[in-house]
């Protein structure tokens, strides 16, 4: 069974930084594509950036392109998201999510995703 685990988030000011780090265990993942999402308040969960399995391919939405960056280190069997120049619409909560089958995607639906993780949050000062 594929688990995965999110961690760093937390509360920063308008304009800061945070690295939120995904680890997946139950199978070695560096054969599958992974990607996160978000979720604020009464929205739909969100595509955010997504990577491929040798990180050869990332996309991100309009609305985070340029701020954040999606990356992954297989041999930690963890994916990271560094996000930069935080503003107030970035609050939510972030979820990673992995395929199941290798060596296809990145994925900008959720449908495309099997395994999730429980999110971790973000909240973003004004």
């Amino acid at each position: 069974q594929v688990q995965l685990v999110e961690s760093g988030g937390g509360l920063v000011q308008t304009g800061g930084s945070l690295r939120l780090s995904c680890a997946a265990s139950g199978r070695t993942n560096n054969r599958y594509s992974m990607g996160w999402f978000r979720q604020a308040p009464g929205t739909e969960r969100e595509f955010v950036a997504g990577i491929s399995w040798r990180a050869s391919t990332t996309y991100y939405s309009d609305s985070v392109k340029g701020r954040f960056t999606i990356s992954r280190d297989n041999g930690l069997n963890t994916v990271f998201l560094q996000m930069n120049s935080l503003k107030v619409d970035d609050t939510a909560i972030y979820y990673c999510a992995t395929t199941q089958i290798p060596y296809e995607g990145p994925w900008t639906t959720t449908t495309r995703y099997t395994y999730w993780g429980q999110g971790t949050q973000v909240t973003v000062s004004s």
